[in-house]
């Protein structure tokens, strides 16, 4: 958490002519914005202090914003002051809401029931602001409090004024959807049957006419969303410097590390060295080499892809590297709310475009592998997970992600759920029909290789069975059960 001293001095002194007390810093652009919480003449308030040469136009558009919300009649926090500063920043105090959480940490402490009881109060917001000729155009949940209410329902209060906009005239009912199915795209993928309701609700509420093909259409361009953010995020992001990753790179050298991974210099440089150690390695082939090992106090394997010629490594120097793939995939995965491994750090030795050695290194994910797991479970236990088992390949085939190789030790089980590793096999099937069909194919390899793993094992083979027909049959919008035909299930 950023701390008070990481205020510039000039904006602490240009602050410290208002009636301000600040006790906490929330969040830090640095030469950008600075959201404090205090209190301003003894009330709890949020200020955002907007330094830098557009400083102005940040602060303007953020209390236009919020004044657009209050004119549309749509809650949002008090605006209590917006004044420039002698340093050429401006300061914007918004009033406090008490008893609230922002809408993000709501969805994760919530049941199936609460959560759908909030994405319909979400809903109505989003229809309120449409209905006032406004859009949230950086809609996501945590851009949205909500206040508990003692015997009512909660309170939604809109965030962020920087965001907002008016609606165009021109395009309105486009730009209306696109918003609706970014607010879903929020949501858990195989929470997608919840879409007809809500679009239904969202239509009731603004009096528009509502139809089977405006559904489909919502959900399609929920997909597409889903597959932007989640593409945007692992296949460029995780490449370069922000929130979550750490990049430096020279001509000699690449790395991607995790923001919260307080790895030493001096370890990975010494990565050969532990790959090189009896006692730690796991795997030692001429593809690759593993090894599992402590690192910033916690166990880690790190993964080698080799290179076993040179005409080899003349092929992979122009490629993107196995190491790579597995990194973003991590990331897609997570982003996706698949578990996995967690991804902790990305190397590879080049000479200037040319890739060489690369290296991935995750956490260790202590558990049995899927086989182990169900060989020793008790009943209770293996009925469940077999439940969990079967919504993750449900959801890897919503998202159209192939893992490519489901063995049952690329497959851990901790607390009755499924991790994934294993991922530079793994692949994001997007595009049109003929990709669909790919797609579809590279599926069935994947659940026709998992249920391998039982081939001798009929009570096994039974649970599975059943519980991938239940899961991909359920609410069949997706016609997810001729996949199950296909590859010899039912």
């Amino acid at each position: 958490m950023p701390n008070l001293n990481d205020l510039p001095v000039d904006i602490q002194q240009a602050v410290a002519g208002l009636p301000l007390t600040v006790t906490q810093l929330v969040r830090v652009i640095p030469n950008r914005r600075y959201v404090c919480a205090g209190f301003f003449n003894h009330q709890a308030v949020y200020a955002k202090i907007f330094t830098g040469k557009s400083a102005a136009v940040y602060a303007l558009r953020d209390k236009a914003g919020a004044e657009l919300l209050t004119q549309g009649q749509v809650l949002t926090p008090k605006l209590l002051l917006a004044r420039e500063l002698d340093a050429g920043a401006y300061v914007l105090i918004y009033a406090a809401v008490e008893n609230a959480q922002n809408a993000e940490q709501v969805w994760r402490s919530s049941d199936v029931d609460q959560r759908f009881l909030l994405l319909r109060q979400l809903v109505q917001t989003v229809a309120r602001h449409h209905q006032a000729g406004l859009l949230q155009t950086d809609l996501h949940l945590k851009n949205f409090l909500v206040q508990k209410q003692t015997g009512q329902a909660d309170e939604i209060y809109t965030l962020d004024g920087d965001g907002i906009r008016r609606l165009s005239p021109w395009f309105r009912q486009r730009q209306q959807l696109a918003n609706l199915a970014t607010l879903f795209s929020k949501m858990d993928v195989l929470d997608d049957g919840w879409i007809a309701e809500l679009y239904s609700q969202y239509c009731s509420w603004l009096g528009l006419a509502s139809s089977l093909a405006a559904e489909a259409n919502v959900w399609s361009l929920t997909q597409k969303i889903r597959d932007r953010v989640a593409t945007g995020y692992a296949d460029t992001k995780v490449f370069r410097n922000c929130t979550d990753v750490k990049v430096t790179k020279s001509f000699r050298w690449f790395a991607a590390i995790a923001a919260d991974f307080n790895v030493d210099h001096q370890s990975l440089a010494s990565l050969n060295q532990f790959l090189a150690d009896a006692q730690r390695n796991i795997k030692n082939g001429n593809t690759c080499t593993i090894a599992k090992v402590l690192l910033a106090d916690q166990p880690v394997v790190i993964k080698r892809y080799n290179i076993k010629s040179f005409w080899h490594g003349l092929n992979r120097a122009f490629r993107v590297t196995r190491a790579a793939k597995s990194w973003a995939n991590a990331h897609r995965l997570l982003i996706s709310n698949i578990a996995t491994a967690k991804p902790l750090a990305l190397l590879e030795e080049r000479y200037g475009g040319l890739r060489g050695r690369a290296y991935y290194l995750s956490a260790y994910v202590d558990a049995p592998d899927v086989k182990q797991f169900f060989a020793s479970a008790a009943a209770g236990d293996k009925e469940i997970a077999v439940r969990n088992v079967a919504a993750l390949f449900y959801k890897l085939y919503l998202l159209r992600y192939s893992h490519g190789d489901c063995k049952a030790t690329n497959i851990k089980m901790v607390d009755l759920s499924p991790v994934l590793i294993d991922l530079d096999a793994m692949q994001a099937n997007f595009g049109g029909m003929l990709s669909s069909w790919r797609f579809e194919r590279k599926h069935i390899k994947d659940l026709q290789r998992f249920m391998k793993n039982w081939e001798h094992d009929v009570e096994m083979t039974g649970l599975l069975k059943r519980a991938l027909q239940l899961q991909y049959t359920t609410g069949d919008l997706y016609h997810a059960g001729d996949i199950l035909i296909r590859a010899g299930i039912v």
